[in-house]
């Protein structure tokens, strides 16, 4: 039997950590691991054309199955492409393993074609960036770096010259047991007792959720019931907490809506749930704050607080519920759903108003019948931009959806990539891709990744020829509008050469067949709907710090556009309030 080399060793320790596929672009210095990856029945290569979205791909990979993905990058600039989708799947806390490689190891720091140093150019958005300068370091290093991404939720990266990756690796090395999910942190006996205690002395409680309350639906729905609390969310908390909510007060942020911003403020503790809400302008200062989350981290980097609480959502909640006493007075809640209710109303006249004749065709209307003819088990991966907007505002969470984005890094073009590394962890499961045509026609090349591998991903393009979020940040801040324009190509027929299923729709009475035969279609389709440039509202007083620092009250709406179905789910909890 032939001596086991260095890449082949390699490509055996990620399958032993689970990874099922490695994205990337071939090249010189990848092609020991390249090849190791054909002779391994156990894993996949995925050619992509470019590989931030191999980064992109497997950032969302890691957040549909909570398990570790990996990508790939040959020497300089190959790896160097990478970056971004690392930068946004470490934000994202999402498990991943990026393999840079690397020139001649005799080579590096001569100033070598193609040289980079990988181990320091990444250590930014990663928790552990090391170089493999020996046979001897194998399997060690490796198992060192699939530990940090998976118990500590974020990216590792290694780098591997390529002469390294064909030498054999070292005789009888020890296979460790390695990391392949992480427990569950409860909170110190004395922090429990301590927001009891802050609990129990409050007379209107508001409970903000985020990304960390995944999986912890039922006892946050528990919890809000025992202390008759209301309950808001950031952006990524959405997709886990809005869902059969009979306390939803709405999302706080610019793209927010209803009375979340109201309820965080007029409360007299607000117990911030596993989110690290950038936007300290929408969080209150002259109010007491707990924050709980399994990132000590992020314990008061947003706000001042008056108890830390290290620990799971969950297993924090479960601590909580038996102990709390329940209050008897909903004054609180019923007041904050009844703001809700009408926060809601308020703005969803604009988007009943001829919406279904209008042309160009309302973003918003696109939104709201894509939300009501796809799966309930649909994956949304939604642009950054605009499309954020409509994906906030229109896609119903229930429970089985999934809802990503570059939602804590904001990268363009991240849409497509994503989708890419959705699908493929279930092609049977729908997977919707909300583009915008300035974030779709970066990365459009990897269009081409879709049709190589009939992977049936549906692009529904946002096409209205503009950067329309820059835009906005421009007029508010008194700016004319410039360099904002795209002149677009009937991206259908660009679909249709490609080989995948292609329809460009104008009027809105095409526009639901159009997305029902997409979604029919067996393999890739775009339906590339062309929208209004000019579906902004903009309201008289807005500065200009407020848009650039997304530090926007929820009561001064940006975008007079509606809010879809969620104006059903408010009034259905409003039915709930008891009448005197």
């Amino acid at each position: 039997m032939a001596k086991q080399n260095v890449a082949e060793q390699f490509v055996d320790t990620l399958v032993r950590a689970g990874v099922k596929r490695l994205y990337g672009v071939v090249g010189d210095s990848l092609n020991p691991v390249v090849d190791a990856v054909r002779r391994n029945a156990a894993i996949d290569w995925i050619h992509v054309r470019h590989e931030e979205t191999a980064a992109f791909a497997a950032g969302a990979e890691a957040q549909i199955t909570g398990k570790l993905a990996a990508c790939a990058g040959s020497c300089g600039p190959g790896n160097l492409h990478l970056i971004n989708g690392l930068y946004d799947a470490h934000r994202s806390m999402a498990p991943v393993l990026a393999l840079a490689s690397h020139i001649p190891s005799s080579e590096i720091g001569l100033g070598y074609f193609q040289e980079t140093h990988p181990d320091r150019l990444f250590q930014e958005c990663s928790h552990y960036s090391e170089l493999i300068s020996s046979p001897k370091q194998m399997p060690r290093l490796l198992d060192t770096a699939i530990q940090n991404a998976v118990g500590r939720s974020g990216v590792s990266v290694v780098t591997l010259p390529g002469d390294i990756a064909a030498e054999p690796a070292p005789e009888k090395a020890a296979e460790t047991a390695i990391v392949t999910s992480r427990p569950t942190v409860r909170p110190g006996d004395a922090e429990i007792d301590e927001l009891v205690r802050m609990i129990d002395e409050a007379d209107k409680v508001t409970l903000f959720c985020g990304s960390g309350t995944a999986g912890a639906h039922a006892e946050v729905m528990r919890f809000a019931g025992k202390i008759k609390s209301p309950v808001g969310h950031a952006l990524r908390g959405k997709e886990f907490i809005q869902y059969d909510n009979p306390f939803d007060v709405g999302m706080s942020g610019l793209l927010g809506y209803g009375a979340a911003y109201e309820a965080t403020h007029e409360c007299d503790l607000l117990l911030l749930l596993g989110t690290d809400f950038p936007y300290n302008a929408f969080l209150p200062d002259d109010v007491r704050i707990a924050q709980v989350d399994v990132r000590p981290e992020h314990l008061g980097r947003r706000s001042r607080l008056d108890l830390a609480v290290w620990g799971d959502v969950r297993e924090t909640l479960r601590c909580l519920v038996p102990r709390v006493k329940e209050k008897k007075n909903r004054r609180f809640l019923d007041r904050m759903l009844k703001k809700h209710a009408d926060a809601l109303e308020g703005v969803v006249k604009a988007y009943t108003r001829k919406v279904d004749r209008h042309v160009p065709i309302h973003p918003e209307y696109v939104a709201a019948v894509l939300d009501e003819v796809a799966a309930d088990d649909a994956v949304f991966t939604i642009d950054t931009g605009m499309c954020n907007v409509w994906g906030a505002r229109y896609i119903s969470p229930n429970g089985r959806r999934r809802i990503i984005g570059s939602f804590s890094h904001g990268s363009m073009a991240n849409a497509l990539p994503m989708a890419i590394g959705a699908q493929f962890t279930d092609r049977r499961r729908q997977v919707v891709s909300m583009s915008g045509d300035g974030g779709f026609a970066m990365l459009m090349g990897d269009f081409l990744t879709l049709v190589q591998y009939d992977l049936p991903v549906k692009v529904v393009l946002f096409d209205n020829s503009a950067l329309s979020m820059v835009e906005l940040e421009m007029l508010v801040a008194g700016l004319p509008s410039y360099g904002t324009t795209n002149k677009n190509p009937d991206f259908a027929a660009v679909a249709r050469a490609c080989g995948a299923h292609g329809v460009r729709v104008e009027k809105p009475k095409e526009l639901a067949g159009a997305l029902k035969d997409a979604f029919r279609h067996k393999g890739p389709a775009l339906v590339d709907v062309v929208t209004d440039p000019n579906a902004l509202s903009i309201p008289p007083k807005i500065s200009a710090e407020m848009v650039t620092g997304f530090a926007l009250s929820a009561s001064k709406m940006v975008l007079d556009g509606g809010v879809g179905r969620m104006v059903q789910m408010a009034r259905s909890n409003l039915r709930n309030v008891p009448r005197p």
